[in-house]
């Protein structure tokens, strides 16, 4: 490794410069491009980044020896803040150079990478799994996520509470519908700061964070009204929640169990559905789903059940 280091750290100073000066070339274009306000501006900036991190991986010798140190990147980041102003430290010339390699070894994802901005680029490169990367670019693209919309999904682990079903639509680009994209488990905010909680309490702590809730079952819901109030004969009856999907245009009825999921919460759940399509709906509109929130799943009840509308997912409370 001493040899190595010695190698990059030996450069010629023509090499030194040489690649110092191409590198703060690149810089000062992407600067005054910024200026230029149209639709070209953030392709240009990335296609710059990527151009530097190219040369800096040059510049040490190669992507090898490149993993051994990077005095070199420190030296130029404090040339080029020096010269160039804030926004050259090392931590982002690091990241051009990691964004270089990423997408050297991902050539398919360079279209699609060209849409997002910098700062989402930075906290992507970071994630390993390249399944994981596909679905939050699609993410950013799709809801042009903040830096904090971003990183609030990523810790929250949307990916890894996706079906494995869905995954692997994702995987194979097949279409996905409307029940692909509910999370499990469900992340419940608890500010009432109890242990055991009854299913008046869980809808109550669920209607305080309804948009983030509807965000966790998938893209497209709005709010309807909770305990909905449906006349069945002579009984009424209360839909715990009932929500609209635009992008699937259809109803959705939500119901809330504190319990494994049990067979007779299937045919509760299936009257619902069935009354929402007889009684609301309007003939443009596609069938009613069902989305039963429990507090343990049991996957052997949906597996025997003869209406495929109807899935569960499992709530924690945090």
């Amino acid at each position: 490794m001493t040899v190595i280091i010695n190698i990059i750290q030996t450069l010629t100073g023509d090499d030194y410069m040489n690649y110092y000066e191409e590198i703060k070339e690149e810089l000062i274009n992407n600067e005054i491009n910024k200026k230029v306000k149209d639709y070209s501006k953030n392709k240009y900036e990335l296609k710059t980044y990527y151009n530097v991190g190219k040369l800096l991986i040059e510049a040490q010798g190669g992507e090898q020896k490149s993993k051994y140190g990077n005095k070199l990147i420190k030296e130029y980041a404090i040339k080029l803040t020096n010269e160039l102003g804030k926004g050259y430290g090392w931590r982002n010339l690091y990241n051009m150079k990691t964004f270089y390699l990423f997408l050297d070894r991902n050539k398919i994802l360079q279209p699609v990478v060209a849409k997002l901005n910098w700062t989402q680029v930075c906290i992507l490169i970071t994630l390993k799994d390249i399944d994981k990367i596909n679905y939050y670019i699609g993410q950013c693209i799709n809801s042009n996520l903040s830096k904090r919309k971003l990183q609030e999904k990523i810790k929250s682990k949307e990916y890894e509470r996706l079906p494995e079903k869905t995954k692997e639509k994702l995987k194979n680009d097949e279409t996905l519908q409307i029940t692909d994209w509910i999370k499990s488990p469900i992340i419940i905010k608890n500010n009432l700061n109890v242990e055991k909680i009854s299913e008046q309490a869980l809808q109550k702590l669920i209607i305080d964070d309804v948009q983030n809730i509807m965000k966790q079952l998938g893209e497209g819901f709005s709010f309807i009204d909770n305990e909905y109030k449906i006349k069945i004969g002579n009984n009424y009856n209360y839909i715990d929640i009932l929500l609209f999907n635009i992008k699937y245009n259809c109803y959705t009825v939500v119901e809330l169990k504190v319990t494994e999921l049990k067979k007779e919460h299937i045919g509760q759940v299936q009257t619902y559905m069935n009354y929402i399509d007889k009684n609301i709906k309007q003939k443009n509109h596609n069938k009613t789903i069902g989305i039963i929130i429990v507090k343990k799943d049991n996957k052997y009840i949906l597996e025997y059940s003869s209406d495929k509308r109807i899935n569960s997912t499992e709530y924690i409370l945090i």
